[in-house]
Protein backbone atom coordinates (compact mmCIF):
# COMPACT_ATOMS: atom_id res chain seq x y z
CA UNK A 1 0.00 0.00 0.00
CA UNK A 2 1.58 3.71 -0.55
CA UNK A 3 2.84 5.22 1.57
CA UNK A 4 1.77 8.75 -0.07
CA UNK A 5 -2.10 7.20 0.14
CA UNK A 6 -1.95 6.44 4.23
CA UNK A 7 -0.57 9.56 5.42
CA UNK A 8 -3.78 11.74 6.89
CA UNK A 9 -3.50 15.60 5.57
CA UNK A 10 -6.75 16.20 7.47
CA UNK A 11 -5.40 15.82 11.17
CA UNK A 12 -8.05 16.00 14.32
CA UNK A 13 -7.32 19.40 16.41
CA UNK A 14 -8.77 22.75 16.03
CA UNK A 15 -10.82 22.71 13.31
CA UNK A 16 -10.94 26.72 13.06
CA UNK A 17 -7.08 26.90 13.43
CA UNK A 18 -7.13 24.10 10.27
CA UNK A 19 -9.82 26.89 8.45
CA UNK A 20 -7.27 29.39 9.05
CA UNK A 21 -4.57 27.62 7.26
CA UNK A 22 -6.28 26.53 4.37
CA UNK A 23 -8.12 29.79 3.77
CA UNK A 24 -4.72 31.55 3.98
CA UNK A 25 -2.86 28.80 1.50
CA UNK A 26 -6.47 29.74 -0.84
CA UNK A 27 -6.09 33.33 -1.15
CA UNK A 28 -3.49 33.69 -3.00
CA UNK A 29 -4.41 31.49 -5.52
CA UNK A 30 -8.10 32.11 -5.57
CA UNK A 31 -9.29 35.05 -6.96
CA UNK A 32 -12.82 34.98 -4.67
CA UNK A 33 -11.04 32.81 -2.21
CA UNK A 34 -13.76 34.11 0.10
CA UNK A 35 -16.59 33.53 -1.87
CA UNK A 36 -19.20 30.73 -0.17
CA UNK A 37 -22.09 29.23 -0.67
CA UNK A 38 -24.93 29.61 1.52
CA UNK A 39 -28.04 27.33 1.74
CA UNK A 40 -30.96 28.00 3.84
CA UNK A 41 -34.68 27.15 4.22
CA UNK A 42 -38.08 28.45 4.54
CA UNK A 43 -40.08 27.62 7.18
CA UNK A 44 -41.45 24.64 4.79
CA UNK A 45 -37.81 23.03 4.70
CA UNK A 46 -37.78 24.43 0.93
CA UNK A 47 -33.98 25.03 0.30
CA UNK A 48 -32.31 28.20 -1.18
CA UNK A 49 -28.84 28.51 -1.89
CA UNK A 50 -26.60 31.38 -3.08
CA UNK A 51 -22.96 32.88 -3.09
CA UNK A 52 -21.78 35.55 -0.55
CA UNK A 53 -18.87 36.55 1.09
CA UNK A 54 -17.04 35.77 3.83
CA UNK A 55 -16.01 38.95 5.57
CA UNK A 56 -14.73 37.51 9.20
CA UNK A 57 -13.57 34.10 11.06
CA UNK A 58 -12.74 32.65 14.00
CA UNK A 59 -13.12 31.03 16.92
CA UNK A 60 -16.59 32.90 17.51
CA UNK A 61 -17.71 31.67 13.69
CA UNK A 62 -18.33 32.81 10.24
CA UNK A 63 -19.07 35.97 8.98
CA UNK A 64 -21.50 37.17 6.13
CA UNK A 65 -23.49 40.59 5.44
CA UNK A 66 -26.77 41.33 3.23
CA UNK A 67 -29.90 42.52 3.14
CA UNK A 68 -32.27 41.72 5.84
CA UNK A 69 -35.49 42.33 3.57
CA UNK A 70 -33.91 40.06 0.75
CA UNK A 71 -35.03 36.33 0.18
CA UNK A 72 -32.07 35.10 2.40
CA UNK A 73 -32.41 37.74 4.84
CA UNK A 74 -36.19 36.72 5.50
CA UNK A 75 -35.33 32.70 5.57
CA UNK A 76 -32.83 33.30 7.74
CA UNK A 77 -34.88 35.18 10.20
CA UNK A 78 -37.94 32.47 9.81
CA UNK A 79 -35.03 29.37 9.90
CA UNK A 80 -32.04 30.84 11.49
CA UNK A 81 -29.99 27.18 10.53
CA UNK A 82 -27.81 27.41 7.60
CA UNK A 83 -24.92 25.75 5.96
CA UNK A 84 -21.90 26.67 4.01
CA UNK A 85 -19.68 25.66 1.54
CA UNK A 86 -16.31 26.35 0.47
CA UNK A 87 -14.93 25.39 -2.71
CA UNK A 88 -11.33 25.72 -3.77
CA UNK A 89 -10.31 24.41 -7.38
CA UNK A 90 -6.90 25.12 -7.30
CA UNK A 91 -6.28 23.42 -4.09
CA UNK A 92 -8.76 20.28 -4.50
CA UNK A 93 -10.38 21.18 -1.10
CA UNK A 94 -13.94 21.98 0.01
CA UNK A 95 -15.02 22.76 3.34
CA UNK A 96 -18.41 22.49 5.10
CA UNK A 97 -20.02 23.77 7.52
CA UNK A 98 -23.19 23.74 9.36
CA UNK A 99 -24.92 25.78 12.60
CA UNK A 100 -27.10 28.30 13.83
CA UNK A 101 -26.92 31.87 12.84
CA UNK A 102 -27.01 35.32 14.42
CA UNK A 103 -27.01 38.85 13.60
CA UNK A 104 -23.72 40.86 14.47
CA UNK A 105 -23.86 43.59 16.83
CA UNK A 106 -25.24 47.26 15.24
CA UNK A 107 -21.61 48.46 16.13
CA UNK A 108 -20.05 45.74 13.95
CA UNK A 109 -22.71 46.17 11.08
CA UNK A 110 -21.54 50.00 11.02
CA UNK A 111 -17.77 49.34 10.76
CA UNK A 112 -18.25 47.13 8.14
CA UNK A 113 -20.79 49.13 6.15
CA UNK A 114 -18.24 52.30 6.16
CA UNK A 115 -15.38 49.99 5.31
CA UNK A 116 -17.01 49.28 1.77
CA UNK A 117 -17.08 51.45 -1.16
CA UNK A 118 -19.15 54.74 -1.27
CA UNK A 119 -20.98 53.25 -4.25
CA UNK A 120 -21.65 50.16 -2.57
CA UNK A 121 -22.84 51.63 0.44
CA UNK A 122 -25.35 53.65 -2.15
CA UNK A 123 -26.27 50.81 -3.63
CA UNK A 124 -27.07 49.18 -0.46
CA UNK A 125 -29.17 52.10 0.42
CA UNK A 126 -31.08 52.20 -2.90
CA UNK A 127 -31.86 48.54 -3.48
CA UNK A 128 -34.99 46.81 -2.21
CA UNK A 129 -32.80 43.80 -2.66
CA UNK A 130 -34.98 39.90 -4.18
CA UNK A 131 -37.89 42.28 -4.38
CA UNK A 132 -39.68 42.51 -8.10
CA UNK A 133 -38.35 45.62 -9.95
CA UNK A 134 -39.59 47.33 -13.10
CA UNK A 135 -36.89 48.47 -15.15
CA UNK A 136 -33.35 48.88 -14.19
CA UNK A 137 -33.72 52.32 -14.62
CA UNK A 138 -36.08 52.43 -11.77
CA UNK A 139 -32.86 51.17 -10.01
CA UNK A 140 -30.49 53.39 -10.40
CA UNK A 141 -32.74 56.58 -10.37
CA UNK A 142 -32.84 55.72 -6.52
CA UNK A 143 -29.39 55.19 -6.78
CA UNK A 144 -28.83 58.78 -7.95
CA UNK A 145 -31.22 59.95 -5.44
CA UNK A 146 -29.16 58.32 -2.42
CA UNK A 147 -26.16 59.52 -3.67
CA UNK A 148 -27.48 63.56 -3.69
CA UNK A 149 -29.09 62.53 -0.38
CA UNK A 150 -26.27 61.78 1.13
CA UNK A 151 -23.83 64.48 -0.82
CA UNK A 152 -21.26 65.53 1.72
CA UNK A 153 -22.00 63.50 4.24
CA UNK A 154 -21.64 59.85 6.03
CA UNK A 155 -23.87 57.24 4.47
CA UNK A 156 -26.36 56.27 6.76
CA UNK A 157 -26.59 52.78 6.92
CA UNK A 158 -30.02 51.05 6.53
CA UNK A 159 -30.90 49.35 9.65
CA UNK A 160 -32.10 46.45 7.72
CA UNK A 161 -28.92 45.86 6.38
CA UNK A 162 -26.51 43.87 8.93
CA UNK A 163 -24.26 40.93 9.07
CA UNK A 164 -24.70 37.52 9.91
CA UNK A 165 -22.53 35.17 12.23
CA UNK A 166 -22.90 31.19 11.87
CA UNK A 167 -22.04 29.33 14.68
CA UNK A 168 -20.96 25.88 13.66
CA UNK A 169 -21.99 22.82 15.29
CA UNK A 170 -20.28 20.46 12.46
CA UNK A 171 -17.30 21.37 10.14
CA UNK A 172 -16.33 19.02 7.74
CA UNK A 173 -12.96 19.15 5.40
CA UNK A 174 -12.51 17.68 2.12
CA UNK A 175 -9.35 16.63 0.18
CA UNK A 176 -8.63 15.67 -3.47
CA UNK A 177 -7.05 12.10 -3.72
CA UNK A 178 -6.04 10.19 -6.94
CA UNK A 179 -8.64 7.96 -8.11
CA UNK A 180 -11.25 9.43 -6.30
CA UNK A 181 -9.65 8.03 -2.88
CA UNK A 182 -10.42 11.23 -1.05
CA UNK A 183 -9.74 12.29 2.05
CA UNK A 184 -12.59 13.39 4.40
CA UNK A 185 -12.97 14.65 8.53
CA UNK A 186 -16.29 15.69 10.02
CA UNK A 187 -15.60 17.79 13.39
CA UNK A 188 -18.81 17.79 15.63
CA UNK A 189 -19.27 19.86 18.68
CA UNK A 190 -20.41 18.51 21.54
CA UNK A 191 -20.13 19.29 25.78
CA UNK A 192 -16.87 18.39 25.96
CA UNK A 193 -15.59 20.23 22.76
CA UNK A 194 -15.29 19.23 19.36
CA UNK A 195 -14.68 15.58 18.29
CA UNK A 196 -13.82 14.40 14.89
CA UNK A 197 -14.06 11.26 12.43
CA UNK A 198 -13.04 10.30 9.33
CA UNK A 199 -15.52 9.36 6.85
CA UNK A 200 -16.21 7.91 3.67
CA UNK A 201 -15.29 9.74 0.66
Amino acid sequence: MDAEQLREVIPHGDPFALFAQWYDEARPLEEDSNAMALATATPDGLPSVRMVLLKGHGPDGFVFYTNGRSRKGRELAANPNVALLFHWKSLRRQIRIEGPVSPVSPAEADAYFHSRARDSQLGAVASDQSSTLDTRATFLTRYEEARSRFAGAQVERPAHWSGWRVRPLAIEFWHDRPYRLHERRRFEHGPEGWASTLLYP
